[in-house]
């Protein structure tokens, strides 16, 4: 009989689905009109009913199937029972069969970290920049992202009234990442995307210093790794504490298996074990290809006034 599939497999093709679930979630709460605003911790830190109701449905659909994994999630949500029309059972049938790396073959559910942002570039969300807009699964092992999905519930929102509506990408480290055409941005070209919300003078300092052709201001950690891996940006810098490690984490596992690289300011990797600080504090720094060109010219001011 078929070995049954790795654990990693099953549960990447259950996000997958529960990826696509959220993405349904993310167009109906905006075409209903009433996204439920609700401010965190000031203007650019946002919360919309779309950001609320996907966390529980990832939450929740990934804790029924696989319930020793750990799940951490960017909303602080009271403990409600979900509603079922929430829970997402499926998964890719393409994705169970493919082959498991070797090296994550053993895998135990308790080994697991899944780290959950609903709707990455929710302030985008709710100024109709729809295709910056993510939903970002991202699966670490040992501390190390290995594996993500990112979904853009509005990719081909501009493409008129007969086209698919969003799209799927997935990844393993040691496997590839699948669901976009992989780019490589012109060569000899320096350019840099960057935050569009949360700019500050270290942030236009540190682009500055690396005197690039053009910089793309976008909102959404997951859609500035999309500008990588289809060559229409170099580098994503962000020399700023904002992000966290649930807009990384899904992105990264994605970008590795690419053979793309990120690390904070410093050259440091994130750490995703369970136990660890939420907060990326000392920046992000992430290309596909040359990521030393870009690395070597972060000027020592910016280095120091970023704490890791």
């Amino acid at each position: 009989s078929m070995a049954s599939p790795a654990l990693l497999m099953r549960v990447v093709a259950s996000a997958y689905s529960v990826a696509e679930k959220a993405a349904t979630i993310v167009r109906n709460v905006m075409a209903a009109g009433d996204l439920g605003i609700v401010e965190k911790t000031g203007a650019n830190d946002l919360q919309t009913k779309a950001d609320r109701l996907v966390q529980m449905s990832i939450c929740a659909s990934l804790a029924r199937k696989f319930p020793k994994v750990t799940i951490i999630g960017e909303e602080d949500l009271p403990p409600d029972e979900v509603n079922e029309e929430l829970i997402e059972d499926g998964h890719s049938e393409e994705i169970l069969k493919k082959t498991c790396p070797a090296q994550y073959t053993g895998i135990k559910e308790e080994e697991l970290v899944i780290w959950v942002d609903p709707l990455d570039g929710t302030k985008e969300y709710t100024e109709g920049l729809l295709d910056h807009v993510t939903v970002l699964i991202g699966i670490a092992y040992g501390g190390k992202a290995i594996a993500g999905v990112i979904n853009q519930p509005y990719y081909n929102y501009e493409a008129g009234a007969d086209a698919v509506l969003g799209r799927t990408i997935w990844g393993v480290l040691g496997m590839g990442a699948f669901g976009f055409q992989l780019t490589e941005a012109p060569a000899g070209k320096h350019i840099i995307v960057t935050t569009r919300s949360h700019s500050s003078t270290l942030v236009n300092d540190c682009i500055s210093a690396l005197n690039p052709d053009s910089v793309i201001r976008v909102g959404g950690a997951g859609n500035k790794i999309i500008q990588l891996i289809e060559g229409k940006a170099s580098a994503y810098v962000f020399a700023s504490p904002g992000c966290k490690k649930w807009d990384t984490c899904a992105p990264e596992a994605i970008l590795h298996a690419v053979g793309g690289k990120i690390t904070d300011i410093h050259g440091n990797s994130f750490q995703y074990n369970k136990e660890v600080k939420h907060m990326n504090s000392a920046g992000v720094l992430a290309t596909l290809r040359n990521y030393d060109y870009y690395a070597s010219r972060i000027p020592n001011a910016v280095k120091q006034s970023l704490v890791p």
